[in-house]
């Protein structure tokens, strides 16, 4: 009876026990889509645009030979995504776009009508992400019906999915460098390689699917299409990107190491083998960090080697707590336990140092000042990152105290706190997604800090008679320029023999008020007006044609 009591203990203790292990994966898994599926911040782009000549919403006498375009960082640009559309609706852009450095420059065609020009770009950041945007000039006068900026958006489902197969990829690498590390230096003779074998192949695999996934995903989200929209130019360009370049490389490294590591695990292998083995993890180290963020870093060479470090120490850690929890702690007998943990704990402690100290290093470089910690999403993320880092440290404490006490004769406690701390970490590996994702804080803080784009109020009014472009800048409180441009029908110039204004704000109950404009060219006038009150505006236009033909438009001005 008491037999039957106990046994049922312990089947309730057993179930208990694992009941908390699927709640902790679960939470887990909730934390993983939570940072890298749900929209973040809307700015993505990991380069700004600073300046355009000609100045974006300019108006200028002639017709420019080139349009440059400025970016903060160098970028390449994606074919057939920059283009000037003139007035009459065709190209005037000739050529491909020049690129050097960070500067974009686009040829315009000799022939270019008078009239407003729209640009519309897609270029690539040097970190592999696109920025997208379009802005306006007028050459002579802005045009009656100026083209509408094309739609140009980073579609969220593929930059989310591109994050989730970045983090795929880190828990492949974890799959891949424990079973090899601990097969080749910890593992008990007597036992079977059978299940760390398979662990490492799903690793090699894992590993190979994230980076052809990330090959593909690259192609939609470079041009802006659909998920499966990507032509086969599309991942050509990418291929043949500083991007394609380092996840090909790693493919081909991840084939070789495929190869070299079958004598290592026979126990064939010499020192030529581990050297080159190692010789090769550490080249495919360097294909992450070519591929992200540190490549388009203040440093860039400082950047690379300290975030594959950083990548190295984590596989390494979390690799071999995989490992322990999979296999050691569960097979291996007291005396083996005895042995090896030890060791594993030196190793530990080698790998979480390379991985504080290179996280340090890189954090600075990426976040550049401690407001553009707290006032970024990179900051931000970068803080939740090092609070579950702290944790796992804390863990990683008391799982070293406990072996150093004897955790062989007891391994039951120890796994406990390893458990934990890969649970912690691969919350921290879904916030690393994420930060692959998001501006780095130092981009994202110089970027806020740029001079702001001049804001103007710009419309175009229809009356039976005419059509009147109006523009009032800076749309403010206080004193606003206003210009007046009046065409035909057929969108060319219509002489105006008269030209009268009224500003209005029913809502504050005030009456419309007279302000004078002066007559610059035959279609184009221009005034000063004061705007005290905020609200919209009532600006009222009449325009008389001849002796008899005359009309009047109004156009709504918020004032804020």
């Amino acid at each position: 009876m008491d037999g039957a009591r106990g046994g049922g203990g312990r089947g309730a203790a057993e179930a208990a026990r694992r009941g908390r292990a699927k709640v902790r994966g679960l939470l887990a898994v909730v934390a993983f889509l939570a940072l890298t599926l749900l929209p973040a911040s809307p700015a993505y782009a990991h380069a700004a645009l600073l300046r355009t000549s000609p100045p974006a919403g300019s108006v200028v006498p002639e017709a420019p030979r080139e349009v440059a375009l400025t970016f903060s960082e160098p970028v390449s640009p994606v074919a057939d995504k920059i283009r000037i559309v003139g007035p009459d609706g065709q190209r005037a852009d000739r050529g491909k776009p020049t690129v050097d450095g960070n500067v974009v420059k686009i040829q315009v065609r000799e022939d270019a009508p008078k009239g407003t020009y729209l640009v519309s770009y897609r270029v690539i950041s040097a970190d592999s992400h696109p920025i997208p945007g379009g802005f306006t000039f007028s050459v002579g006068a802005p045009s009656a019906t100026p083209t509408a900026v094309p739609d140009e958006k980073v579609d969220t489902t593929i930059r989310n999915l591109i994050a989730v197969a970045k983090v795929i990829g880190y828990a492949g690498l974890v799959m891949l460098v424990g079973p090899v590390l601990v097969l080749t230096l910890l593992w008990p003779a007597r036992l079977s390689q059978r299940g760390p074998r398979r662990v490492m192949w799903a690793g090699f695999g894992t590993v190979a699917f994230a980076t052809l996934a990330g090959l593909y995903l690259q192609a939609p989200y470079s041009t802006g299409g659909s998920l499966f929209g990507a032509t086969g130019s599309d991942l050509g360009d990418v291929l043949g990107s500083q991007y394609g370049i380092a996840l090909l490389m790693r493919l081909a490294l991840l084939a070789v190491a495929a190869i070299l590591v079958r004598p290592l695990l026979a126990g064939r292998d010499g020192v030529v083998d581990r050297v080159l083995l190692l010789a090769v993890a550490a080249a495919a180290a360097l294909t992450w960090p070519l591929a992200g963020h540190p490549a388009a870093s203040p440093v860039p060479a400082v950047s690379v080697v300290v975030d594959a470090l950083h990548l190295a120490g984590a596989a390494v850690w979390l690799g071999g707590l995989l490992m322990l929890v999979l296999f050691l702690l569960r097979r291996a007998d007291n005396r083996e336990l005895g042995a090896i943990l030890p060791i594993w704990s030196r190793w530990a402690a080698l790998a979480v140092s390379t991985v504080l100290l290179a996280g340090v290093v890189s954090g600075l470089i990426q976040i550049g000042t401690p407001s553009a910690l707290v006032d970024t999403t990179y900051g931000q993320l970068m803080i939740v990152k090092v609070v579950l880092v702290g944790l796992i440290l804390v863990a990683a404490f008391f799982a070293r105290r406990w072996t150093n006490n004897g955790a062989a004769d007891n391994p039951r406690p120890l796994r406990r706190f390893v458990t934990t701390e890969l649970a912690i970490a691969a919350v921290v590996l879904a916030v690393t997604g994420a930060l692959t994702q998001t501006t780095p804080a130092r981009t994202a803080q110089e970027t806020a800090q740029l001079p702001a784009q001049p804001v103007i109020y710009s419309s175009t009014l229809t009356s039976s008679l005419y059509t009147l472009q109006v523009e009032v800048d800076p749309a403010k409180l206080g004193d606003n320029g206003v210009h007046l441009y009046a065409y035909k029908a057929d969108g060319s110039p219509l002489p105006v023999v008269e030209w009268k204004a009224t500003a209005a704000l029913p809502s504050a109950g005030l009456e419309p008020i007279t302000f004078p404009l002066l007559k610059l060219t035959d279609n184009h006038a221009s005034g000063q007006v004061t705007l005290p009150t905020p609200g919209d505006w009532q600006l009222r236009f009449t325009l008389r044609l001849s002796e008899i033909d005359q009309d009047s438009v109004t156009a709504t001005v918020p004032i804020s």
